[in-house]
């Protein structure tokens, strides 16, 4: 069986790495890729458009690609999955229609409401002048959000007014986020603690994933600008038993039900970003992809298949699949360019370990080759991933990883993990 994985990052680099390990796969090949999937066995880059669906679909016809997995959500808001699916192409990725849920986040909260999932408060203004209206009637502090597609970036809490208005002043007025910042959500800011909880699904079929938490903001202790997420680990100890239920019950099966309602029924990992507290639960976003950076420590901890997971949800016989779980703890410590998530320069050569300890994965992202050099090549460059009998120690083994790879400008969070220790 040959495999196409649609992106670039890390949750690319784990996607086509676990998907290699299936026995009944010949090929993986993934577009464009990096330098690590460049250097995995069973793994091929290829250099075509990714946003040309027309060349990924001569691609897959050519080189006989029994199953596309698109990794990114950009893509999937462009309708990759439909077009692929429409061609015959066996392809796992929610629709268009589906991937408006992270593709707006106005659409996501008016959906939310209509179907009775638990979410924070929210306004949404497509100009500036409404939006800072709205300013003087609400609490503080507040979380204000570009609509579109940030890169996970495009959320900013405000401690104060005057914060708020130089948030929308950027968005608006500055253009920040593009296109991405066409319409704002105002939302009430919510305390407790974050957690992400990643399903499969297909149509009113659900298989839950591990658990997780991910570290979004640049600083330890949680400070500074929100990132794509500088590291992850798994399980979760917040998503206990009576948790996980109520996930299930009052955010995932309201989703897909409702999604079917709408008529265009769910299929792909759909990530729920929640904030619990006191054993209370809300909806703070949707994610129609596997999150980055839990791809890597949720992946490293499955033993059953990847692939047939994929083929089960696409052919609808998620019934009979089953899967298993490695009882270790995961962690993923995220190493960035310096200035990230802001400007940052890249082309930086990496001095990378000779070889790696049982148990530990080095998963490249904003990485290329250069003269049969590893570069950087983005914000985000690795995620040290590793495996252990609890979190501490698969902790310490992550942050050994990352004390063996070095480039100029590199740095890290030093607290990925000890939420979970406490």
């Amino acid at each position: 069986m040959n495999i196409l994985v649609i992106g670039s990052g890390g949750r690319e680099h784990a996607l086509a790495w676990k998907s290699a390990q299936d026995k009944s796969v010949a090929n993986v090949f993934v577009c464009p890729g990096n330098a690590g999937t460049a250097l995995e066995e069973k793994v091929t880059n290829i250099s075509i458009d990714a946003y040309n669906f027309e060349v990924v679909e001569k691609f897959c016809k050519e080189e006989n690609i029994e199953l596309v997995i698109i990794g990114p959500e950009q893509p999937l808001v462009m309708g990759m999955a439909d077009f692929l699916q429409s061609r015959g192409i066996k392809t796992f990725g929610p629709s268009q229609a589906a991937a408006q849920l992270e593709g707006s986040k106005t659409f996501s909260k008016d959906f939310f409401v209509k179907y009775g999932i638990p979410t924070a408060g929210y306004s949404s203004f497509d100009d500036f002048e409404s939006a800072n209206n709205y300013l003087e009637t609400i609490d503080y502090p507040t979380v204000v959000k570009a609509d579109g597609l940030a890169a996970g970036k495009g959320v900013i809490i405000c401690k104060n007014k005057k914060e708020s208005r130089q948030a929308l002043e950027s968005i608006f007025q500055d253009q920040a986020f593009g296109d991405a910042g066409n319409r704002v959500v105002i939302e009430e800011f919510l305390e407790g603690e974050e957690a992400s909880f990643i399903a499969v699904v297909s149509k009113d079929k659900i298989i839950p994933l591990a658990t997780s938490q991910d570290h979004k903001a640049v600083g330890e202790g949680d400070i500074g600008l929100n990132t794509g997420g500088m590291g992850a680990y798994s399980p979760a100890p917040i998503v206990d038993e009576r948790i996980h239920e109520k996930i299930i019950n009052e955010v995932m099966k309201p989703t897909v039900e409702g999604l079917i309602a709408e008529g265009f029924p769910y299929l792909g990992f759909l990530y729920a970003g929640l904030m619990i507290k006191d054993g209370e639960l809300k909806v703070l976003e949707f994610n129609c992809r596997f999150g980055d950076p839990e791809t890597q420590p949720i992946l490293i901890r499955l033993k059953s298949s990847l692939v047939e997971l994929c083929l089960a949800a696409i052919n609808d016989e998620m019934d009979m699949y089953d899967i298993s779980w490695t009882d270790k703890h995961a962690c993923g410590v995220v190493i960035a360019s310096a200035g990230y998530p802001e400007s940052y320069e890249s082309n930086k050569q990496v001095t990378l370990p000779i070889r790696l300890d049982q148990d530990v994965k080095l998963f490249h992202a904003g990485t290329k080759l250069f003269n049969d050099n590893v570069v950087t090549s983005g914000g985000r460059v690795f995620c040290a991933t590793a495996l252990g009998d609890d979190l501490k120690s698969a902790q310490s083994k992550a942050y050994n990883l990352v004390d063996s790879v070095t480039f100029d400008g590199a740095f890290y969070r030093k607290d990925i993990g000890f939420k979970g220790i406490k």
